[in-house]
């Protein structure tokens, strides 16, 4: 029997089904704005790199804006949080300051990795946000760590861990699902799965296109959501998430997104078809909520607009943080490469 049929599998792989949540207006707004938030810090980002105000690399994360708000509702702030280099959606989502955010890619002193990361390398202790990894699965085995650690002193909470589907053929993939799965440890492994391995087709890297079966075989319980919906994402988080903390070992959530930007800001994007961007465009997860909303009179033409305005002035200072932000005194370039001596 074939694992698609469900043969040779543990009963513990198959997850709960997750109820959608209740939509109310308050809830509602508060989904919408945080899609609109990181739309828009990414086409600031955007118009920032053509203006070589930032530079070095440039992954945006338009058009999986779901994936990052319908997770973290499922999160408190005391879970953890190890992400990749297209990270900005779920550093705003997770409630780092914008100014702070932008002020990193500006390579300034009061970015949250005080100008030493970029763009790729988002780090806020304070609020369990782990990076940023640009290596590709290289937050896999950290977010395995944090997890062990937490389960070994007995801590009830939850480590999520984000990554690309060209993660899945990394060694890192298998070692930390095995191991994840060995030590029933707490995370929660959230496989955004936007089609494309840089330029790849996942078609053509992965024999077995069903992500979430990869992590059955190990027997993790595992299902595949649909990305461009932020209540779907929601429901299945929630589920996933508490199943985790009350001690039921690692979930794994394949995401299935998809990026309306290429790659990086470097990438001239020519192996994808116009129709096949335009094909997904029509799912914009924030057009789809929006309507949905609105079928529903949750929300009106003034809440958009209110929205929008607040968002715009979020931004605005947000730039003017990282315009004004100080550059890293040449006397701190060795600061914190070395552990200092006696410590």
């Amino acid at each position: 029997m074939s694992a698609r049929a469900g043969g040779g599998h543990s009963t513990r792989s198959r997850p709960k089904a997750a109820r959608a949540p209740t939509l109310d207006r308050e809830h509602g707004l508060e989904l919408l704005r945080e899609m609109l938030r990181i739309r828009r810090f990414e086409e600031r980002a955007a118009e920032l790199y053509s203006l070589a105000k930032i530079r070095g690399f440039l992954h945006l994360y338009i058009g999986e804006e779901a994936v990052a708000v319908g997770v973290m509702q499922a999160l408190t702030p005391d879970d953890g949080i190890v992400a990749t280099y297209r990270e900005h959606g779920q550093a705003l989502a997770r409630g780092l300051p914008a100014g702070s955010l932008m002020a990193e890619m500006f390579g300034k002193a009061n970015g949250c990795s005080h100008g030493r990361g970029g763009s790729m390398h988002f780090f806020d202790i304070s609020r369990r946000f782990y990076g940023g990894y640009a290596i590709v699965g290289g937050g896999m085995p950290i977010a395995v760590g944090l997890a062990l650690a937490d389960k070994l002193q007995q801590r009830m909470r939850v480590t999520a861990c984000f990554f690309g589907e060209g993660a899945v053929a990394e060694g890192e993939f298998h070692e930390s699902l095995n191991l994840a799965a060995l030590w029933q440890v707490p995370v929660l492994f959230l496989c955004e799965n936007n089609l494309y391995a840089m330029g790849t087709p996942i078609a053509q890297e992965l024999a077995q296109t069903d992500i979430h079966l990869r992590a059955e075989s190990y027997g993790i319980p595992a299902q595949a959501v649909d990305g461009m919906s932020v209540l779907d994402v929601e429901a299945a988080a929630r589920v996933a998430a508490e199943e985790v903390r009350s001690g039921g070992g690692p979930r794994f959530l394949e995401l299935r997104t998809y990026r309306y930007r290429a790659h990086s800001m470097a990438d001239p994007d020519l192996y994808r078809t116009k129709e096949e961007i335009e094909h997904w465009r029509e799912r914009d997860p924030i057009a789809l909520f929006e309507t949905r909303l609105r079928e529903a009179s949750l929300l009106t033409d003034a809440d958009v607009a209110t929205l929008e305005s607040d968002i715009a002035t979020e931004l605005d200072e947000a730039v003017a943080v990282a315009e004004a932000g100080p550059l890293e005194p040449t006397e701190d370039l060795l600061k914190d490469v070395y552990t200092p001596t006696g410590a």
